[in-house]
């Protein structure tokens, strides 16, 4: 049994599907300490800063993001608040191998999620960190990066070619 898990595509259904919400008595067993650690390590192996878990294949609300620089678990996220103003930057996307371009999104937000222990997570974040959680996010909703791209820069979009 592999120490990872094999990255889902957006050829896949299950990348587009909303995923469900995770039950505190969950989040407390060791099958899911266990996972979170396995989806870490994919994510370390894969050369990510965040992967969601529907981006192997678990529809449950849950994602991994390098923010601040530290590998943090967020499980039920939400964004509480966001600002006007936003950034536009170059995003790729490990289920989509290869392909490259600009999103406009938030640049600050102020977020609410339970860590990996099941305590409260209250954060404002900002720039790289605030896109990040963000693209992460839309994956728990079925939302690829190539669905609010501007344009690509690398690679063609396999959603739209």
């Amino acid at each position: 049994m592999s120490d990872t898990y094999p990255i889902v595509t957006y050829q896949a259904p299950s990348i587009r599907e909303r995923s469900i919400e995770v039950s505190i008595e969950e989040i407390t067993t060791k099958e899911f300490q266990d996972y979170l650690d396995k989806l870490t390590k994919t994510m370390r192996v894969e050369d990510g800063i965040g992967i969601a878990s529907p981006q192997v294949g678990i529809n449950k609300r849950i994602f991994i993001a390098n923010i601040k620089g530290k590998n943090i678990v967020f499980i039920n996220p939400l964004i509480i608040k966001k600002s006007e103003t936003t950034l536009i930057t170059e995003e790729g996307c490990l289920s989509v191998p290869g392909v490259w371009g600009t999103v406009s999104r938030p640049k600050k937000i102020s977020i609410e999620a339970i860590d990996r222990h099941g305590r409260k997570l209250n954060m404002d974040l900002k720039n790289m960190d605030a896109i990040v959680f963000q693209h992460e996010l839309d994956h728990l909703d079925g939302i690829l990066f190539v669905d609010k791209v501007i344009e690509i820069t690398r690679g063609k979009n396999p959603i739209i070619n």
